[in-house]
């Protein structure tokens, strides 16, 4: 097992170039994608599909994850870096474009499950740079950048969108322009891409076992990210709001999001990661209890969504950030790699099972859910801790 080595504790000029230019690649690439999203769900609406047929659809990518997940490292291995980065950026725009050039519904699915996988590389890749490219001491900071950046890149997509419309070429062309414009930052700095040598020392499920602390964390995050959005508009309307407030909870929990990484990361710099990812488990235990157990006035919801949103995100960054201090080279790809496969294992678990809750108890099963789940990865990550004193 390849275990990282500290890093020097100041930023060289290589260094910051070369984490400009992935977090600019990824940022981009995040425009593109929150661009996609709610334009195919329009695009299939128009063309008369069922809402679970879209929803199928969307679910391609996070199938695409699961399965080629495993083998991303190996083709940096042997294309390098650049060149994989580089051909994943033209399947996804190639992708993107093919949408409004195929009719058939049904040819919808594996072009969707194309562009699943090229995004799918391009975060593993990109993520796996970052971690790899960071400081060891400025690496939660890094990682608190690369996240507030790329949330606000999802923010912009819809409002490219929303000037477009979602009809006609003008928003896949748009779309797939923004993705092939994340290839020039990997044009200039591709030589500066950390490399990938050799192969992992262990099988990739290994990882989730060697350090699940963090793999956890993603698919906790995951599962309360997605359920979160999903569902949250639905709790407000459920204990009294209108429907444009309850619409906010959601923002609010994004807000909290885009605002806590860097101070988080900051934070992970400077004590035990484990601490800080068991820190934000407890919150977002202690929060998702209060809002089901507790009557709060609309104010005291939205600050209270609002801080959990962005103590509960810290479990991605921070995770990212405790995988990148464990691991180096194909042992820190491929862990990046388990990491994002948990990731999506949460978006695909966490809307089911918080409807579920909300069945079960309306309309505060949503958050009981929540709380459990978290409840769950504090008792692993103490256990943990504990067994490894």
């Amino acid at each position: 097992m390849s275990i990282a080595q500290p890093h020097a504790d100041q930023f060289s000029r290589p260094q910051v170039l070369s984490l400009a230019a992935a977090i600019s690649c990824v940022v981009t690439v995040g425009i593109g994608l929150s661009l996609s999203i709610p334009l195919l769900s329009f695009a299939l609406d128009a063309k008369g599909a069922s809402r679970t047929l879209i929803g199928l659809n969307t679910a391609m990518p996070g199938a695409a994850t699961l399965v080629c997940a495993p083998f991303i490292s190996g083709w940096a291995r042997r294309f390098g870096m650049a060149q994989t980065l580089a051909a994943a950026i033209l399947v996804a725009a190639v992708s993107l474009l093919a949408f409004n050039a195929v009719t058939p519904i049904w040819a919808w699915f594996p072009i969707r499950f194309a562009l699943g996988a090229a995004l799918t590389v391009l975060f593993v890749l990109s993520e796996y740079w970052i971690n790899a490219a960071a400081p060891e001491k400025r690496r939660g900071l890094v990682l608190g950048v690369y996240a507030t950046a790329l949330s606000l890149g999802f923010a912009l997509g819809p409002l490219v969108l929303g000037l477009l419309g979602t009809t006609g070429w003008a928003p896949y062309l748009a779309g797939a322009a923004i993705l092939l414009l994340s290839g020039i930052p990997i044009a200039i700095a591709g030589g500066r891409a950390p490399p990938i040598e050799d192969k992992p020392s262990a099988g990739f499920l290994s990882f989730f076992w060697l350090v699940p602390s963090a793999t956890l964390a993603a698919l906790v995050f995951g599962a309360a990210e997605t359920s979160s959005i999903a569902l949250l508009p639905l709790y407000g309307t459920a204990i009294g709001l209108e429907t444009s407030a309850a619409i906010g909870l959601v923002s609010a929990f994004v807000l909290g999001n885009v605002l806590f990484q860097i101070p988080m990361g900051i934070i992970a710099d400077r004590t035990d990661r484990r601490l800080v990812l068991l820190f934000c488990g407890m919150s977002g235990v202690i929060g998702m209890g209060a809002l089901t157990l507790c009557t709060l006035p609309p104010a005291g919801i939205y600050i209270l969504l609002m801080i959990l949103g962005g103590l509960v995100a810290g479990l991605y960054t921070v995770g990212l950030a405790h995988l990148g201090s464990r691991f180096r080279g194909a042992d820190l790809a491929q862990a990046n790699a388990a990491f994002v496969v948990f990731y999506s294992v949460g978006l695909i678990i966490g809307p089911p099972l918080g409807g579920a809750g909300m069945d079960l108890w309306p309309p505060h099963g949503l958050p009981a859910t929540l709380a459990a789940m978290f409840l769950i990865y504090v008792a692993v990550v103490t256990a943990r801790m504990a067994r490894r004193g």
